[in-house]
């Protein structure tokens, strides 16, 4: 892999890794606060799971 483009993707893992920090208490796009009750607070990426189109 080329050195920009490897610095590139380094640069972008690193956001995207800093972007799921689970101790924030707000949402990531509007800044609202998330309530004690809130149910994304128990979602994991386990949660996500996409259906797959059929072949």
């Amino acid at each position: 892999m080329p050195k920009p483009a490897l610095s590139l993707f380094l640069t972008l893992a690193t956001l995207g890794l800093a972007a799921c920090d689970k101790t924030h208490e707000t949402y990531p796009i509007s800044g609202q606060q998330c309530g004690p009750e809130d149910p994304v607070k128990t979602l994991d990426a386990a949660d996500c799971n996409l259906p797959l189109p059929p072949i």
